[in-house]
């Protein structure tokens, strides 16, 4: 049971490390649709995002393997408790949703590489909409983790 707690607290703390770039990501595509032509902001923020962008990666990739340990551990550690039982389709909804944050994560990614490309941002109205969404989504994943309600 210790190793399971262990392996489950490193997953929390990578999800939440996650979560920080996730949240702030979209917020410094805001600050460059607004930051209009001046190059030191631009740059400034470019260079943020994209060490905010792979940060973020790395946390993702080490919280993804963490998760499956945790969920399919069992099978190669059998003392190992696991998440798969019986009506666990709150495991899967929450699957789901994690794969859209992810999307959401690379979006506003794409986004980033693009403005060292030349291309133009949505606007700074569209960009804080987008903003809001991970937000809601981790809403929704934690009651599903707390309720499991299916």
């Amino acid at each position: 049971m210790h190793t399971y707690l262990v392996l489950k607290t490193a997953h929390l703390v990578f999800v939440m490390a996650w979560m920080g770039g996730l949240f702030y990501l979209p917020r410094i595509l805001v600050n460059l649709a607004e930051a209009g032509e001046d190059a030191a902001v631009r740059a400034r923020l470019v260079l943020m995002g994209r060490r905010l962008y792979r940060f973020g990666h790395i946390m993702f990739g080490l919280a993804f393997v963490l998760g499956l340990v945790l969920w399919l551990g069992y099978r190669v550690f059998p003392s190992l408790p696991t998440m798969v039982v019986a009506g666990s389709g709150w495991l899967h909804a929450k699957l789901l949703i994690v794969a859209l944050m992810l999307t959401h994560y690379i979006v506003a990614g794409r986004w980033l590489k693009g403005v060292d490309a030349g291309k133009p941002l949505p606007s700074s109205t569209a960009l804080r909409w987008f903003n809001e969404v991970p937000v809601l989504l981790l809403v929704i994943v934690v009651y599903l983790v707390l309720a499991k309600p299916f």
